[in-house]
């Protein structure tokens, strides 16, 4: 039997469940398999970092998820003893100024719930077992209660982790190693802890260990071990107790060892198949990166895939996705790699070397910042991107994420913060004046504009006087937000469904968007 739908999605970890929902939200026909019979109990990953809240946020999910996960405001790293450096999160320059750390089992059942509410579904107990390509779509064949179902599907997202059956069936190879060293980790209760329970703390001696921390003042505790049959507790406790020797572990579950990997997919897309998550990358858990890439790949992804599968926009959009997308999966890899080397390192001699480079790290407040920003997945952007166009400007070019903490309003509190007028699911004009520009200007810009929505991608637009006082009905920014994203006289910003800007324009309005959207229709 062949079954028409227009995606098929397999994996339902928080990749392909944010995925799934998206295109759902969207109005696209989904199908999402998942080969276990039922969620698992409990999962490794445990860090949400600022930039995936932010996402969780424009879902409409946050509550959610602050309210289940403990907020982890600052990282501190030791070694030899000593408190080495911290990174303050609230430095990071994200309305989140935290990770979360809440264990991933719960992070699947708040996208499933969310799944729900779009009006999609997991299809368990269903595995995916041979790929038949054709010119306008696939007959992917799944296995379920041991017969073989054909779905007739436009595109395959393989979200199916690190031995992806999509991957595999689609032939794209990995490149990268495996790490020699294996991790283990358990969660427990530590007793005599005197420190706050809102952080994550690093010890990078001879048996690395890392707590990060989990609600109800529970932490999970990960450790590369001394030997293949050692003690965990005793291995940790030796690490622990070189900084207080009082510190005991109690209630202790899920213990496990697990051997990881650091490598790259070759491509994300192969005509009508696409990677997704731990399908295309797999990096050390030491920074907590990897499940993070993973619902960032879904959210860049999820719009890219609805315009096509909608026919408003060309199938070659979807080569952006791998553009975009692999570099910062190969650079998480390669920093994993570099953290991995500083944990590995023997010679004391190395390590007190490695020791005073991070604390002079730590002491200059510049690349102290920049530490805030990568922790909290901040360092990204699209500049090399396709489909990013415009006049660059230091303060916001193309590619870049739209920046935080710009009000809308003057004296206002209950004013909108600039992202707040962004589309949730299309691409949002922002219209924004300098103070030497009449009001009428922008509002005659702004109806030109949304005059041609029906053919357009443009799905809301707004336009903002740069003000300094608090007269006169139209939407204001401050003079320093202005400032702030380098608006001289009128810039025109099109901002993506994923926060990002592909469009700037400080001149020519009109005729850049038009541009801007001619390149995205025609891929």
């Amino acid at each position: 039997m062949v079954v028409d739908k227009t995606v098929l999605v397999v994996g339902a970890g928080p990749t392909g469940l944010l995925l799934s929902a998206e295109l759902c939200r969207r109005g696209v026909k989904c199908h999402l398999i998942d080969a276990e019979p039922a969620p698992l109990p409990w999962d490794r990953a445990t860090v949400v970092h600022p930039r995936s809240l932010e996402i969780f946020e424009s879902l409409g999910i946050i509550q959610p998820l602050l309210d289940a996960g403990v907020k982890q405001r600052v990282v501190r790293i030791h070694s030899a003893g000593t408190l080495l450096g911290e990174i303050d999160l609230s430095s990071c320059g994200s309305r989140y100024g935290f990770n979360i750390g809440i264990s991933e089992e719960l992070i699947e059942a708040i996208l499933t719930e969310y799944l729900h509410q779009q009006g999609g579904k997991v299809i368990r107990s269903a595995s995916l077992v041979d790929l038949e390509e054709h010119v306008d779509h696939l007959i992917a064949s799944v296995r379920r209660n041991g017969t073989i179902e054909q779905l007739s599907v436009r595109w395959v997202v393989g979200c199916d982790g690190y031995h992806s059956a999509t991957r595999k069936l689609a032939r794209i190879e990995m490149t990268g190693h495996d790490i020699a060293k294996p991790w283990a980790v358990f969660d427990a209760t530590l007793s005599g802890w005197a420190q706050s329970y809102e952080g994550n703390h690093a010890y990078l001696d001879e048996i690395p260990v890392i707590l990060t921390a989990l609600p109800q003042q529970r932490w999970r505790v990960y450790l590369q071990p001394s030997a293949p049959g050692s003690d965990l507790l005793v291995d940790a406790a030796s690490t622990i107790r070189r900084y207080r020797s009082e510190i005991g572990f109690e209630d202790v579950t899920n213990p496990c060892r697990f051997h990881c990997h650091s490598k790259v997919a070759t491509n994300f897309r192969a005509s009508r198949i696409l990677l997704a998550g731990d399908a295309a990358h797999v990096c050390s858990p030491s920074q907590g990166h990897g499940m993070n890439s993973g619902l960032q790949d879904a959210f860049n992804l999820a719009w890219k895939l609805a315009l096509v599968c909608k026919g408003r926009c060309a199938p070659t959009l979807l080569d952006s996705y791998d553009v975009e997308r692999r570099p910062v999966a190969e650079a998480v890899v390669a920093s994993g790699d570099a953290f991995e080397q500083a944990l590995g390192m023997k010679i004391p001699s190395e390590r007190e070397t490695r020791n005073e480079k991070l604390r002079a790290v730590f002491a200059d407040p510049a690349p102290r910042h920049h530490e805030a920003v990568a922790e909290a997945e901040l360092d990204i952007n699209y500049s090399n991107s396709p489909i990013v166009m415009g006049d660059v400007n230091e303060s916001l070019p193309p590619g870049d994420r739209l920046p935080d903490a710009i009000p809308t309003y003057l004296d206002d509190m209950e004013a909108p913060m600039l992202h707040e007028l962004c589309n949730r699911t299309g691409h949002t004009a922002l219209i924004i004046g300098s103070s030497s520009v009449p009001v009428e200007q922008l509002e005659q810009l702004e109806r030109t504009i949304g005059s041609h929505s029906n053919t357009s991608l443009i799905e809301s637009t707004s336009s903002l006087a740069s003000r300094s006082d608090n007269q006169g009905e139209h939407k204001r920014i401050t003079p320093a937000g202005a400032s702030q994203l380098g608006v001289g006289g009128i810039t025109l910003l099109v901002i993506r469904p994923d926060g990002y800007v592909g469009l700037r324009a400080d001149h020519d309005h009109l005729k850049a968007l038009a541009s801007y959207q001619a390149m995205l229709l025609s891929g």
